[in-house]
């Protein structure tokens, strides 16, 4: 008799541990529906890697993106890695990468399969023509700045500034500032031979060095009186100008996908493209926040407003 009680207890005993499990595994399938990667208590933890390569311009705000990322999300690894806007499309249209960074639109670049990648407009740079500040004039209008650069005006007297020599300081052909200075600042039309130097930075450096010297810069780059920036036909070069569709030398900071972003690289593009990093980390390093544009342009320049 023992021994039947005993069996009917225990039997019982299992019959309840089943239904609790159960229910226990309902629950946390109705908890985690729809926030799987939050990082909250109730749901699973975001995982994985990615790797991002592409524009040098992007990587300092990128790695910095990354760095934030990762530290909120313990399960991630972004690698970030330059080499270059055509080497990041290349890369993530061959599949090799899962995000390339790019200066330019990639229509605007030959043999890469635009219709295949996602444009994901992460940030906007503003830049303008930065001239020695002894040659005397603060604007130039945008026909007399394609003169300068083309080489039809050779001295600053023509312009009303200084009697000093034009001096061009170029970036390369494969620069992205170069490429937008010449679609935006001057309609397409080639610079003159001139200094050419890889690096802003050394660009800035000579301008300032140089009697009669003219380059272009990233506004970033304006943080001192070394060098002077142009405005354009009477509009200052600034964030809010260029904002408002009024400053015409801008371009986008491209995070291209082949195909729609799936798991870490849509939450690592969704955190990039927030609020809360676009108004700090990426002002911060001298970009214009892309969710602050008024306006929009395609892969032709055609400009719109939003």
């Amino acid at each position: 008799m023992k021994s039947f009680k005993r069996l009917t207890f225990m039997m019982m005993l299992s019959l309840v541990v089943i239904i609790a499990a159960a229910c226990g595994n309902n629950s946390a399938k109705e908890d985690g529906e729809g926030n799987s990667g939050s990082g909250d208590g109730n749901s699973e933890e975001l995982s994985g890697s990615i790797t991002v390569s592409g524009s040098s311009a992007m990587q300092p705000l990128v790695a910095a993106a990354a760095e934030q990322f990762m530290n909120e999300n313990p399960g991630v690894d972004v690698q970030v890695q330059a080499g270059g806007s055509g080497t990041g499309l290349s890369q993530v249209s061959e599949g090799s990468v899962d995000i390339g960074n790019s200066d330019v639109f990639a229509e605007e670049k030959e043999g890469i399969p635009a219709d295949e990648l996602v444009d994901h407009k992460v940030a906007v740079v503003g830049m303008t023509a930065a001239v020695n500040p002894e040659v005397g004039i603060k604007d130039i209008s945008k026909e007399d700045l394609k003169k300068v650069f083309t080489g039809e005006i050779k001295n600053w007297k023509e312009l009303g500034g200084k009697d000093q020599k034009i001096v061009l300081v170029n970036r390369p052909d494969s620069s992205g500032t170069r490429d937008t200075f010449v679609k935006y600042g001057l309609d397409g039309e080639t610079p003159a031979e001139g200094v050419t130097e890889d690096s802003s930075n050394t660009v800035k450096k000579i301008i300032s060095e140089t009697e009669g010297a003219v380059g272009y810069l990233a506004f970033s780059y304006f943080t001192d009186d070394t060098v002077t920036p142009l405005s354009v036909d009477g509009v200052k070069a600034t964030d809010e100008n260029v904002q408002k569709g009024e400053f015409p030398i801008w371009a986008y900071q491209h995070s291209y996908t082949k195909g729609e972003a799936e798991g870490v690289a849509k939450a690592f593009l969704d955190y990039m493209m927030g609020e809360e990093f676009q108004k700090s980390v990426l002002t911060d390093q001298g970009y214009i926040p892309a969710i602050n544009m008024e306006v929009e342009r395609d892969a032709e320049g055609k400009q719109t407003d939003k």
